[in-house]
């Protein structure tokens, strides 16, 4: 691990995105470990444990984290800015040849905090959002458009079977990488009615995924996918996704395509299926980190490596969210404080994890 530094007063360390578990569902019948067990009321035993739970800022750690964004806000010239984006697929695909599967950790915390994700949640209805729509509410979303205007490019060009048609449940992720969550999901659910999708914009993280001795092409398809291509097709129709994930994947969007992005998943979406989001929060670390010269717009950067990283509020996911016709079922900040016992050292890190559920029905239409 590399060696920690001091950054506007906020210590922090080059870490990956941490696979600490997150604060809990709104749902009071999951039987799960709840966020917010472990407070930090006296800051002379800090390190004491490796984490605090829901870690308040002081007014002046606030406007230090501020002062350090406004410093290096300074955004690059245009053209700068295009080459990142036009080479966006370039950088993703050297970052997974250089690091392989060997960056991230798999996701062990996922179905603690997304028990849509956890084995027979198909079947178990006291613990799984959007369960509760009739068995033949499938069939009904695949041969439904939802109300959406017959002049809305189409998604899919689906027509008859498609990989996991024959599935009860299906899962998306979005931004797989390497799998760090997809396998887990495929390994701990054995669900039979289980199929999972899984899309990255790099190839040479598709290839990984599939080179993978647990990529099981019976209950999981992998593909290249754009998520930022308005074009770009995906494999399944449109309402027939119980539930996408996205895991710090869309900050790596330009923002100006974040909108359009959601608005076609929600689409793939069954009335009663769930998105379930978890990226990085305003003055997270790893914003506070980013140097002069590294800044594209408000709150968007790029890393040394060329790929790029958006650092959310609430406000804004949940608007992105509402915009695309989806309920809020939890939109909260985890502000955590992790400690570095050996060299006595604190770390702050700002994360914000959404679940939002297509309606059953849609509004009605106005009539004429």
């Amino acid at each position: 691990m590399a060696a920690p530094v001091t950054v506007g007063g906020i210590v922090e360390q080059n870490i990956t995105e941490t696979e600490q578990i997150l604060p809990e569902s709104t749902s009071g019948e999951l039987k799960r470990p709840q966020f917010g067990t472990r407070f930090l009321t006296d800051p002379r035993q800090v390190f004491q444990h490796n984490a605090w739970d829901n870690v308040e800022w002081t007014e002046e750690q606030e406007a230090a984290a501020k002062k350090k964004v406004q410093e290096n806000s300074q955004p690059l010239p245009q053209e700068k800015q295009e080459d990142f984006d036009c080479r966006a697929n370039e950088y993703w695909n050297e970052f997974y040849t250089i690091h392989e599967n060997r960056f991230f950790k798999d996701r062990h915390w996922l179905f603690t905090e997304f028990p849509e994700l956890a084995p027979q949640c198909r079947l178990n209805r006291d613990s799984c959002i959007g369960d509760d729509r009739a068995e033949d509410s499938e069939q009904h979303g695949l041969k439904q458009s939802q109300g959406q205007s017959s002049e809305v490019t189409p998604l899919a060009h689906v027509d008859g079977d498609y990989p996991g048609s024959s599935a009860m449940y299906r899962i998306l992720e979005v931004g797989c990488g390497v799998g760090n969550t997809v396998f887990p999901i495929l390994k701990t659910n054995n669900d039979p009615g289980l199929f999972v999708y899984c899309c990255d914009f790099s190839s040479t993280a598709v290839e990984l995924v599939k080179a993978n001795s647990e990529y099981d092409p019976g209950r999981c398809y992998a593909f290249v996918h754009d998520l930022g291509d308005e074009g770009a097709i995906y494999p399944v129709p449109e309402a027939s996704l119980d539930v996408i994930v996205l895991i710090f994947v869309l900050s790596a969007l330009h923002p100006d395509k974040m909108q359009a992005s959601i608005s076609r998943l929600a689409r793939l979406l069954k009335p009663g299926g769930v998105l379930l989001l978890r990226d990085y929060g305003r003055y997270d670390m790893a914003q506070l980190r980013f140097k002069k010269g590294r800044c594209l717009s408000d709150n968007f950067y790029v890393r040394g490596d060329g790929t790029r990283v958006y650092f959310f509020t609430q406000d804004e996911l949940h608007d992105y969210f509402s915009e695309a016709g989806l309920e809020k079922v939890q939109n909260m900040v985890d502000r955590r404080l992790q400690v570095n016992r050996g060299k006595q050292l604190t770390m702050y890190r700002v994360w914000i994890q959404c679940k939002y559920r297509k309606p059953h029905t849609q509004p009605p239409e106005t009539q004429e």
